[in-house]
């Protein structure tokens, strides 16, 4: 609530400019430990009007768009052979989010065009299909592209959903960012569209934080700044265990 108090403020105080949006996230650092099964943030969205702009016949819709940290993802062919798989082509990756989701007031064909959606790159389908999503080959690409929302929708990695923005009056709107356990930490940008009649009117860009606490973080921690020892312990500790249980199970 008290982000959604922030915005009424600012609508009270700030300028606009036609139609402006105000955006607030009801949590700019998420904690992860070792409890963590996932959460969900909520963000809060307010539209201004100046004394010029009146309220429009057709109302507005709005689109939240999340993106996690970049990673880097090879999709492969596979095909049986026999009692084996065996990897056929391959596609690349290089910046893949790790986590992407698209929260709109109502279905996203309902509120643009094709043609605004592929050149602003609005919805999921959208975003995975760029041109600059991966490396493209005349359409070879595609069937790569889908795995690959197949396999991070499976995660609950890559969501869609067309009713995740509700308008609790017609200028003031709120989103749940739904955080699986399997999100990986990081940065994540939010982005938030806002239309009219298929046309964007405003938008706005957020960020928070997903990082890992406690014991996770000073794990963590050690892997990034002090790798070699960290590697060598991890391999002391896996000798010394496998020591032990060849003793404990030797035949004698």
């Amino acid at each position: 609530m008290r982000a959604l108090a922030c915005l009424m403020f600012f609508l009270a105080v700030g300028p606009a400019a036609a139609e402006t949006l105000i955006t607030s996230l009801s949590n700019s650092r998420v904690l992860i430990n070792s409890n963590y099964t996932g959460t969900s943030i909520a963000i809060f969205g307010a539209i201004g009007r100046d004394a010029q702009t009146v309220a429009r016949a057709t109302g507005y819709d709005a689109v939240v768009t999340v993106r996690g940290p970049s990673q880097y993802v090879v999709v492969r062919e596979k095909e049986k052979l026999g009692p084996v798989w065996i990897n056929q082509e391959q596609q690349k990756f290089p910046v893949a989010p790790a986590y992407l989701s698209v929260l709109t007031s109502r279905p996203i064909e309902e509120m643009t065009s094709d043609q605004l959606r592929q050149r602003q790159k609005v919805g999921l389908r959208a975003i995975i299909g760029a041109p600059d999503f991966t490396n493209t080959r005349e359409g070879a690409d595609r069937p790569f592209r889908d795995a690959l929302y197949r396999l991070k929708a499976q995660e609950g990695l890559y969501v869609e959903d067309p009713r995740g923005v509700t308008f609790l009056t017609p200028d003031i709107f709120r989103a749940g960012i739904p955080l699986p356990a399997t999100a990986p930490p990081g940065n994540y940008d939010v982005e938030v569209m806002l239309f009219a009649d298929t046309v964007i009117l405003a938008r706005t860009i957020t960020h928070f934080e997903l990082v890992k606490s406690g014991f996770e973080q000073q794990v963590g921690e050690m892997a990034r700044d002090w790798s070699a020892f960290y590697g060598l312990a991890t391999a002391a500790i896996a000798i010394f265990f496998g020591w032990i249980a060849s003793v404990t199970f030797r035949r004698d």
